[in-house]
């Protein structure tokens, strides 16, 4: 159920349960109608593109199954949702009742699967080379990732401990209160990120935050050279795959490609077939008349 289009006078505000002004809860100002109208059209696309690929699709389950189907679902679903509670929240208008404390949870929620709005832009996936190596990358590289999470945990648990000891003594100026606290001190040490927040002051304190920044570069080091060899290995055979897919769509549509690396097989000639006869004729005449004076002496 669309929103209702109300002009806005003075200084009325929505959303307070009062009517202030001249707006009424519920009711929507030009703007937000405009933008209701746009995601109308957006998502009636968007439903119409993902039904004709389950029509066109050989084996539906596995449609379903597929992850960026699975994403498109939850883009387009909330919509339809939201208008489903949107038109039951108008019939069902009775202050107080327990239809509409119902219907204010529904709404809770809805507002949290608004926000999967934002996956529209992972459909730019089906269409962007690098997304799609991204994506693969992460999937053959599972091991690597734990593996890196693993070597983070370990050295967590090992300076986080170790430069609180080193800034007890600190007195009342002592930025790491507890060990736990200090983790967020550690990981972002480790990463090189080092927002400042939390700061050593003591020598070694400083030892131990130099000892945790070189750990992180060298342990972070290893897996990530292992992770780039993989992405540029799924980015070279998703280009191959793709030019694959170029040549066999020109060769269905019945247009050749010519590269400067073909050349014509078992030594056929680059002309058409009537000037490639044409032209043998004509050498062969003018090798006969070449010769017929020699043979008559002989």
């Amino acid at each position: 159920m669309p929103p209702r289009i109300v002009k806005l006078r003075g200084k009325g505000t929505m959303g307070s349960g009062k009517s202030k002004g001249n707006v009424m809860v519920g009711e929507c100002s030009q703007k937000c109608y405009d933008i209701f109208v746009l995601e109308t059209v957006c998502v009636a696309w968007f439903s119409l593109e993902f039904f004709l690929r389950f029509i066109q699709a050989e084996s539906k389950c596995m449609f379903l199954r597929t992850p960026l189907n699975i994403i498109d679902v939850m883009a387009i679903l909330p919509y339809y949702v939201t208008l489903i509670v949107d038109a039951a929240s108008t019939e069902n208008k009775k202050p107080g009742g327990a239809g509409n404390k119902y219907l204010e949870k529904v709404g809770l929620v809805l507002r949290v699967l608004r926000a999967l709005r934002i996956l529209y832009v992972m459909r730019l996936a089906r269409h962007s080379l690098g997304l799609q190596t991204l994506g693969l990358t992460v999937r053959r590289c599972t091991r690597e990732f734990g593996l890196l999470l693993l070597f983070l945990c370990v050295a967590m648990a090992l300076f986080s401990p170790l430069v609180y000891l080193a800034e007890s003594e600190m007195g009342a100026k002592q930025e790491f209160t507890s060990i736990p606290g200090s983790y967020w001190w550690a990981v972002i040490s480790m990463t090189t990120v080092g927002y400042g927040d939390m700061v050593p002051r003591s020598i070694p304190g400083q030892v131990v935050a130099l000892s945790s920044i070189l750990s992180g570069i060298l342990l972070m080091a290893f897996p990530v050279t292992s992770i780039f060899h993989t992405f540029s290995r799924s980015y070279t055979e998703l280009k191959e795959q793709q030019l694959r897919a170029s040549r066999q769509m020109h060769r269905l549509e019945g247009r050749p490609q010519f590269s400067e690396s073909d050349s014509s097989p078992e030594g056929e000639s680059m002309f058409p077939p009537g000037l490639a006869e044409q032209q043998s004729t004509q050498r062969s005449a003018e090798h006969g008349n070449t010769c017929g004076p020699e043979e008559s002496r002989h």
